[in-house]
């Protein structure tokens, strides 16, 4: 039987072991935490449950998908609800708006909110259709850096309608172009953040991202997000996969540009197939350090990272959701803050997840478990005390304004995520939460393709590479990774 290695063990990583699995191979994972899941982490403090990283589940297919490839009951180890509600945004001059899940519930609800016509939303929305359906294929599902994947009819069909993709037009410009209202035209700027990328830069082909959650759905896995890189992990041992934890690997072991396995601090192992599931960045810097470099791809600007306060707050606040957005009054000074000074602005945007409104035992009767997240930029040494400390009075200002709470005199407990944690826990260059940043038309062509055109038998999945970061997209990343290594 042939040799897989996987280095890392967030969600990508797993979903690769398990799709080499199924096509016979004999899957080792090695990971340098204790644990399994990546940035898709929980811990407890003081009663309080929180998820680590990252909130929003979208696309349960993919998941499903992996328990059904092994002839699984996908609810024999992983369960959700679909949520009515996507989001609640507030505006510090009082307006509030509860976004339903339902397309037309949206564009019914929207347009009398924002005082805007029904036919203007539905078209806008109308054309997040097609520009997902138009590149599906080509940016989602197949290597960008193979011809065989432009020499399709989908291919075609997507170049010769390629003007509907908007990639000449940053985000803010195409959604100038449908809305008149600044409220409306923030709450779809937003979705630039879904990719760690700023909306007066990344190309307007991202308004594609409102398709995903109203087609598909948001959605809660009981248990909380830890939930989803569980239940994978859980399968993954059950079908024959090994953990290696507390075992960092030194180094991808390269003889005559073919890979043969790696070097632990343990041990060495040979394999047939390596794959890195660890940023790209320290991939190579770290386990091909001897070996070339591609400096224009590790140059890149790195996407936004986070700063998180973990609250345990002792109240219950009827007027938020699993999801609520406080926005800031001038959110392209937010962003060009964070991308061209990597600092904050004094206005930020605070984004509050309560798990707990779905499942009681997150929190204490009476509490809430508040996930309090800004955008910030990434780690080049900036003073981070500072910035917290900041971002915690920018943060207790907004949320006191708009809600009418004294919020500070309500927490019970606090822990603290920066950039410099981030990178420290999960490996991810500069703490960035989305490996390099889509601020440019040419941003999914410049990610690293998922194998190595150097060297043989080394393959790349995760956030860093292609097709990009969040949970969807690094499904979709093990999805092409393990097909890439299956194929003679």
């Amino acid at each position: 039987m042939k040799k897989a290695i996987v280095i890392g063990s967030g969600i990508a990583g797993i979903a690769t072991a398990l799709r080499l699995n199924k096509n016979g191979y004999e899957v080792s994972v090695f990971e340098s935490n204790s644990y399994a899941g990546g940035k898709i982490h929980a811990f407890t403090n003081k009663g309080y449950r929180y998820d680590m990283g990252p909130s929003l589940f979208t696309m349960p297919q993919l998941v499903d998908e992996l328990f059904i490839l092994h002839n699984k009951n996908p609810k024999d180890y992983f369960n959700y609800s679909r949520k009515d509600v996507v989001c609640n945004y507030f505006w510090d001059d009082g307006k509030r708006f509860s976004a339903p899940a339902n397309q037309g519930e949206f564009i019914n609800s929207a347009a009398i909110e924002f005082n805007t016509s029904h036919e203007v939303l539905r078209n806008y929305l109308t054309g997040s259709k097609e520009k997902y359906d138009l590149t599906e294929n080509i940016f989602l599902r197949k290597s960008l850096h193979k011809w065989s994947t432009y020499l399709s009819f989908s291919t075609l069909k997507s170049l010769i309608q390629v003007g509907k993709l908007h990639i000449n037009k940053n985000l803010d410009q195409v959604n100038r172009q449908y809305f008149d209202n600044p409220k409306l035209r923030q709450l779809f700027n937003r979705y630039a953040t879904y990719n760690g990328s700023s909306p007066y830069k990344t190309p307007g082909i991202m308004s594609m991202i409102p398709h995903l959650e109203m087609h598909y759905g948001t959605f809660y896995p009981k248990g909380g997000m830890h939930e989803i890189s569980q239940s994978l992990y859980r399968l993954a041992k059950d079908v024959g996969v090994s953990f290696h934890f507390d075992e960092p690997v030194t180094a991808i072991n390269i003889t005559d540009k073919v890979a043969e396995g790696i070097t632990t601090a343990k041990a060495i192992y040979k394999a047939d197939l390596v794959i890195s599931n660890m940023d790209i960045f320290g991939t190579y810097q770290n386990l091909l350090n001897e070996e070339k470099q591609p400096k224009k791809i590790l140059q890149q600007e790195r996407s936004s990272s986070a700063i998180i306060f973990y609250w345990g707050v002792h109240r219950e606040s009827s007027e938020l959701d699993l999801h609520n957005i406080l926005f800031s009054k001038d959110y392209q000074e937010e962003f060009n803050k964070i991308f061209e000074e990597k600092i904050l602005a004094d206005d930020l945007t605070v984004y509050i997840n309560i798990t707990s409104k779905e499942d009681e035992s997150d929190a204490p009767e009476g509490c809430e478990n508040w996930f309090v997240m800004v955008n910030a930029p990434a780690n080049f040494g900036q003073d981070w005390k500072s910035l917290i400390a900041k971002a915690r009075l920018s943060i207790i200002t907004k949320i006191n304004t708009v809600l009418k709470i004294k919020i500070e005199d309500l927490i019970d407990s606090e822990q603290v995520l920066d950039p410099i944690g981030i990178e420290t826990k999960t490996g991810s260059h500069r703490g960035s939460l989305y490996g390099t940043s889509s601020n440019s038309k040419f941003s999914a062509f410049l990610r690293h393709a998922n194998f190595s055109s150097a060297y043989k038998n080394v393959f790349f999945c995760g956030g860093s590479v292609h097709p990009g970061g969040g949970i969807p997209l690094c499904l979709l990343s093990a999805k092409i990774t393990a097909d890439l290594c299956t194929k003679p």
